[in-house]
């Protein structure tokens, strides 16, 4: 994400994803909540991620020995890549020192530090020292850029020709609240006032990254929209999935909802029976959109 997981690890962007990706745009009261975030969301949709870098892997071929992944974050791409192509090393570019750490420390931990290296850098201005990368993997982290045209060319110029570009983003907060009932309305209501502060702060979120990658000189070769979703019986960490991301909008939604809105979100956090920590009626939900984009040999 470069400026991605960056601007999302500054500006409390939330993140991924990661992934990787609690893409709930931040308060900074609770900075430290986002890695917690990006590390849940990766273990509740590892099955996703999954077939996700399986599609990549088909269009990638199994000759991938350099990964680029733009807005590393905690790492979730970056350890799905390596264990779906075991050849591979992994450059983990994020402009936060203090991810770069983190990865750095898990990929000792899970014995594969020789095949990671770090790149602090904002990806808005480049990849320096990055040439003829097999693939990039941009994980929710494109939306952050400022110039998405300039970044486009520098992730183009960093790839080897016929090189694959694999861009995933989401299309606003998961949500977790029974559909059809004041609670998904609430949701909904805060989501939408989300939407509203994510188009002043991040201009690109959501855009027509088919067209912006085919002007950029990619030939895209796939896109999809897909809905990740988790019913009941959930995952163990569901529920604190859930409490971190309302816990992290909280803060960016006072003065944009109503006070008895902001009443009723406090209510799923504070450990009364509403709590989501400990509701057995959660749905967590969120749409993933994808582009498969290569250099032209």
């Amino acid at each position: 994400m470069a400026h991605g997981h960056q601007h999302q690890h500054q500006h409390q962007h939330g993140h991924a994803a990661h992934s990787s990706h609690a893409h709930t745009h931040d308060s900074d009261a609770t900075p430290n909540g986002l890695p917690e975030i990006l590390d849940l969301d990766a273990a509740l949709f590892a099955p996703h991620l999954t077939a996700l870098t399986g599609r990549i892997a088909c269009l990638a071929g199994d000759d991938v020995r350099n990964i680029v992944d733009l807005g590393s974050g905690t790492g979730t791409g970056t350890f799905a890549l390596l264990e779906r192509f075991p050849t591979a090393r992994v450059t983990a570019v994020d402009s936060s020192p203090a991810m770069l750490e983190r990865l750095v420390s898990a990929a000792r931990d899970r014995g594969l530090g020789d095949r990671v290296h770090t790149l602090e850098a904002d990806a808005g201005a480049g990849l320096p020292g990055v040439v003829d990368a097999d693939l990039v993997w941009a994980s929710a982290s494109l939306h952050h850029l400022d110039d998405p045209a300039t970044a486009l060319a520098g992730i183009r110029a960093a790839l080897r020709p016929g090189g694959l570009l694999a861009v995933a983003e989401v299309d606003g907060m998961p949500t977790f609240l029974p559909e059809g009932g004041e609670p998904g309305a609430l949701e909904s209501r805060c989501r939408e006032a989300l939407d509203g502060l994510h188009a002043e702060q991040l201009p690109h979120r959501g855009a027509d990254w088919g067209s912006l990658l085919a002007t950029a000189g990619f030939s895209v070769e796939q896109e999809r929209a897909e809905p990740w979703e988790l019913r009941a019986p959930l995952p163990e960490g569901a529920g604190r999935y859930a409490y971190l991301v309302f816990e992290r909008i909280r803060g960016n939604l006072v003065g944009r909802i109503s006070p008895e809105d902001l009443a009723a979100l406090d209510r799923l956090v504070d450990g009364g029976p509403e709590d989501v920590r400990h509701r057995d009626d959660l749905v967590v939900r969120s749409t993933r959109e994808t582009w498969m984009a290569r250099r032209p040999a």
